[in-house]
This record gives C-alpha cells, sequence and structure tokens, in this order.
C-alpha cells in the first residue's frame, strides 16, 4: 500500500492578500488569518443582522478563502500571494478598517471551520453576491438574512443555497502557511508521498489528456512508467521534457488538477482519496475502514460490467450488500462462496479492476470519483428538446 500523502486542509496562520485585481501592481499584504476573515465579514455584511444570518456568511467567507489556499489558486501561477481583494473574483478586504465587535467574537469564536460536501475533501468554493444588485449561483447575503427572519439557522441558510450534501467542518488544525512542492525535485529513484501526489494527479489528468501514459500501480516510487507520464505531461503543456518534477512542473500539474477536477468552483467534482494496494488481510462482515471502502469502490467499478455484482454504497463497513457482492464475484469467476475477501478473493478482485481500468480508462467511459480515478458522467444539462429514435449528439445516434 503506498504511503498516503496528509493532503488535508489546516487553516494557516497567516494569509497574504494582494490589493488589487491579480496582475495589478498593487501592493501585497501579509495578515493573521483571523484578522483577514474579521475584515473581509465587516466589509461584506451588516453587523445588525441575525446571528443566524451572520454565521452562514462568516463560514461562506472563511470556506472560500480557505479553497482558494488549498487549491493554491493564485501561487500555482506563479503569484506570490494567496487571495486578492477583488470582489469580481474574491472577496472585499479593506486595509486598516476597523471590525464590528459582534462579527470579531463570532469569528473567535468559529474559527476552524468551513464548509465542505460530504465525502469531499477540499473546502467548498462557497461563492456568493449581495443578491440585490448582484446575484449569483452561490449565497444571496441579502437573502440570508431574509431567510433568518423566517426562522432558518446558519446551517439551513447554508443548505438553501448550497445544497442538503454540505457539511460543517471544526477545529481544523492551524500552522503556518507551507507550499504543497516538496521543496526539491521529484526524478527517477524517488519516493514518498509525494511522489504518490504526482502518480495519482497524473492519472487523473490522463483522463483528459490519453497521450499521458497510465501509472499502474500508483505505489509511491518514481519509476520509468512515472518517468515517461511527466516526460509526456511537460511536453503537453510546453514545459522542458525532462521527466523530472521540478517547482514548474508541480505547479502545472497542480493547476490542471484543479482545474480538470473544478476544485476552485462551487459545483467541483470533489476530491477524495483512495490509494487501492495490495491484499491487506482477510475481510469479512462486520469489518470496517478505508480498505472496505476501497473493497466497495473495486467492486462498484467491476458492478457496470458484469451484472450480477449489485453496486454497493461506499460505506467503509463491511455489510451484507458487500457481502453479497463478493459472493456474486466470487460466484462469477469460480472461487469459494465464502461472502469473504481472502487474499486469493482480494487478488481476483483487484486483477479484474486493474484489467478494465486500463482497457476502458483511455476510452474514457464512466468510473465512480475517487481522487486517483475520477471522472464525470456523461449525463449534463438537459438538452432542451427530447431524445427520441434518430436524435444525434456528436455523431452518435440514439
Amino acid at each position: 500500500m503506498p504511503e498516503t500523502p496528509n493532503i488535508f486542509p489546516y487553516i494557516p496562520e497567516t494569509i497574504t492578500v494582494h490589493l488589487g485585481p491579480p496582475d495589478s501592481p498593487a501592493r501585497n499584504v501579509t495578515v493573521p488569518f483571523s484578522e483577514y476573515v474579521k475584515n473581509v465579514a465587516s466589509s461584506e455584511v451588516y453587523p445588525t443582522w441575525s446571528e443566524s444570518a451572520l454565521r452562514a456568511n462568516i463560514l461562506a467567507i472563511m470556506s472560500f478563502v480557505l479553497n482558494r489556499i488549498y487549491t493554491e489558486y493564485y501561487r500555482s501561477r506563479g503569484y506570490d500571494f494567496d487571495i486578492t481583494n477583488s470582489t469580481a473574483i474574491d472577496q472585499a478586504f479593506v486595509e486598516g478598517r476597523s471590525y464590528f465587535e459582534n462579527i470579531s467574537q463570532l469569528v473567535d469564536e468559529m474559527l476552524g471551520s468551513y464548509l465542505r460536501r460530504t465525502g469531499f475533501i477540499e473546502p467548498l468554493a462557497s461563492k456568493f453576491c449581495n443578491g440585490t444588485t448582484v446575484v449569483c449561483e452561490g449565497l444571496s447575503q441579502w437573502g440570508s438574512e431574509e431567510l433568518a427572519q423566517q426562522g432558518y439557522n446558519s446551517v439551513e441558510i447554508l443548505r438553501y443555497y448550497y445544497g442538503d450534501d454540505i457539511e460543517i467542518v471544526t477545529d481544523a488544525p492551524i500552522r503556518g502557511i507551507t507550499e504543497s512542492y516538496p521543496g526539491t525535485p521529484l526524478r527517477l529513484g524517488s519516493t514518498g508521498p509525494y511522489v504518490t501526489i504526482v502518480q495519482s494527479a497524473l492519472n487523473r489528468i490522463g483522463q483528459n489528456y490519453p497521450a499521458i501514459p497510465k501509472i499502474n500501480p500508483v505505489d509511491g516510487i518514481f519509476g520509468p512508467q512515472t518517468e515517461a507520464a511527466v516526460r509526456a505531461f511537460q511536453q503537453i503543456f510546453s514545459l522542458t521534457p525532462d521527466g523530472i518534477v521540478g517547482r514548474a512542473t508541480w505547479n502545472q500539474i497542480t493547476r490542471i488538477y484543479v482545474a480538470i477536477l473544478r476544485l476552485a468552483e462551487l459545483q467541483s467534482q470533489g476530491q477524495q482519496q483512495y490509494f487501492i494496494g495490495p491484499y491487506p488481510r482477510d475481510l469479512s462482515e462486520g469489518n470496517s475502514g478505508d480498505t472496505i471502502r476501497q473493497l466497495q469502490y473495486m467492486l462498484n467499478v467491476l458492478s457496470n460490467f458484469i451484472p450480477s455484482i449489485s453496486n454497493v454504497a461506499e460505506t467503509g463497513t463491511y455489510d451484507t450488500a458487500t457481502r453479497d457482492a463478493v459472493r456474486a464475484f466470487q460466484q462469477q469467476f469460480g472461487l469459494p462462496v465464502t461472502g469473504t475477501v481472502d487474499a486469493q478473493t482480494w487478488d481476483a478482485i483487484y486483477e479484474q479492476f486493474s484489467g478494465i481500468e486500463s482497457t476502458v480508462f483511455d476510452q474514457d467511459v464512466l468510473f465512480p470519483e475517487t481522487e486517483i480515478y475520477t471522472e464525470t458522467t456523461r449525463f449534463q444539462q438537459y438538452p432542451g428538446q427530447p431524445l427520441q429514435p434518430g436524435s444525434e449528439d456528436g455523431g452518435a445516434a440514439f
């Protein structure tokens, strides 16, 4: 099993704000994170609003800026700041302004919290607007106060605007800002969690850019497969094709990965974290943990191709549905039908999963979402007219 890198969000001690649009010659200022949120909240909303509306807006502000930091939205593009004060693209920040006391108290109380969608890692890119002169897909600031007046609490307000699948993370760790780049280039022979990140990201990017060869397995070892994938990536994106992941290549991988998964957008495809590895131990009904979730993920991939295997919920708990799916797999492939995953069954499941992955992924077929294996369904918005025999789309007849 490859070493899993710690990629979960944290609260930075400080944040650097550019006092203007990204490419303007404005100054940068670095302030404590809590002071930044107090400044923005005092600039964006009114202190006389209901507490539930204030809490909802503060959480949206916190989550949005943490998304900018987590995705390295600006730093991966070569900027030396984390966010701007341009309200057209970011949030209002007024250097030197005073804070409203009640807002300041709420920020201190809520520090360490942010929004995310259930099952996703990244903070929600919780966009918002005033809801009067400007409307947007996210939270309406004035609308949040109207909902508060109707008795909505802060969670109900947030779910009204962002959907029922959001959750609030509390007590996130606080530490100094550190860039994701490991500090030294990764090359043939490198090992460790940073290599795992590169392999995972390149596999996902390769779904959109099939000239990038698949890395299998994702094992945290920078071998010839990884070097070939890095070279292909560098050639596509006009970087020196030396097969070495230096700062420029790392930043470009980060930027493309974030763009493909839309991690900096409100409607993100989401980042999850599954690393499928070798057989761990016997698994049976009642077991739980990430390994069970990996098993369920592989079974769900197989269920798309083997009708006798039913889709199961990826809960991380080996329940009756998982047992039945395992039994169906065992019966399909001539294994002892025990409902327990021993080494023989795990290897068989992984072999079938890996075979599908290597032959079907490159054909851009739907797979369940994970950090390593993510694909968006082709079903998007309603096309505007009924589909019927004879209908065509891009050369494909219905």
